[in-house]
């Protein structure tokens, strides 16, 4: 029975994954912001584990890392699914700017601090990147959007791109693990209604014409437990296949300089060498 920790899994896709994990045997660890959302879907998914978190705080992703190392003495697989888009800049109380934060720092912190337990048992990496990296434009000296006026649509969709060259690159320095990354399409989801009333409007209007959470977590759940899925390597995979992300999504040195810049900023050194949580 694998062990599966999915994060931002009280909503949409990662919420529909963990149901379907769970409905496949697997041992669910549901991690969350929400402690009643976390409750109700672990009952839903059959009783898995519950962890209360918010990821875009860096002492709490050391928290549940902590919490995971302790209760799991194998992690088979680590899906990094939390992440939003925000209509207004915010800076999180470690400073950073939130999207960056919640969507890349976060799964970059966690995936480090479990890295040994991953290793050992020969695990998966699986991270919710989108299509929409293709519009990112990741500039190494304004990781945290501070020049010019704040665009949300082009913050978020940097984010995802540094989910597919934290893929890349976290292939390249561990290769005893299995790391891709995946585009749900276009889902039914929470992660648009965080902010602004706007956003909320227009995320309720296109539902109907937008994809199930569980459509969307098919990729998800392929990536975490297909053995076919098991041999790709630092993948980006639309509807269960290997697909070129964008031209910068490959840049090897650029993803060597995000990994240098993002251990800085939440290891404490530029090594970007695994440590793990005390």
């Amino acid at each position: 029975m694998p062990t599966v920790v999915v994060t931002g899994a009280t909503r949409g896709i990662g919420r529909a994954a963990a149901i379907e994990l769970a409905q496949r045997g697997a041992e669910v660890a549901v991690v969350g912001r929400e402690p009643e959302r976390v409750r109700e879907t672990a009952r839903a998914a059959g009783g898995a584990h519950e962890h209360v978190a918010d990821l875009a705080r860096m002492d709490e992703v050391r928290r549940l890392a902590a919490e995971l190392l302790e209760r799991y003495p194998r992690i088979d697989v680590l899906a990094n699914n939390a992440g939003a888009m925000f209509t207004s800049r915010h800076v999180t109380p470690d400073g950073y700017e939130q999207t960056f934060a919640l969507n890349h720092l976060a799964p970059f912190l966690l995936t480090n601090l479990l890295l040994d337990r991953l290793t050992e048992s020969g695990g998966r990496v699986v991270t919710t990147s989108s299509d929409a990296h293709k519009g990112g434009v990741l500039d190494l000296d304004d990781l945290q959007s501070e020049r010019g006026r704040y665009r949300p649509g082009r913050t978020y969709a940097t984010s995802k791109l540094c989910n597919v060259l934290f893929t890349r690159e976290l292939q390249r320095r561990h290769p005893q693990i299995a790391a891709n990354c995946f585009h749900p399409g276009v889902i039914r989801s929470g992660f648009a209604k965080n902010d602004g009333p706007l956003t909320r409007i227009g995320a309720t209007l296109i539902g109907p014409v937008l994809k199930s959470p569980a459509r969307g977590a098919a990729g998800l759940v392929w990536l975490a437990l297909d053995p076919a899925a098991g041999r790709l390597r630092g993948r980006y995979i639309e509807k269960q296949r290997p697909v070129e992300p964008s031209a910068q999504a490959q840049d090897d040195r650029l993803a060597g300089e995000l990994w240098e810049r993002s251990a800085a900023l939440t290891l404490g050194r530029g090594t970007g060498d695994p440590v793990v949580a005390d």
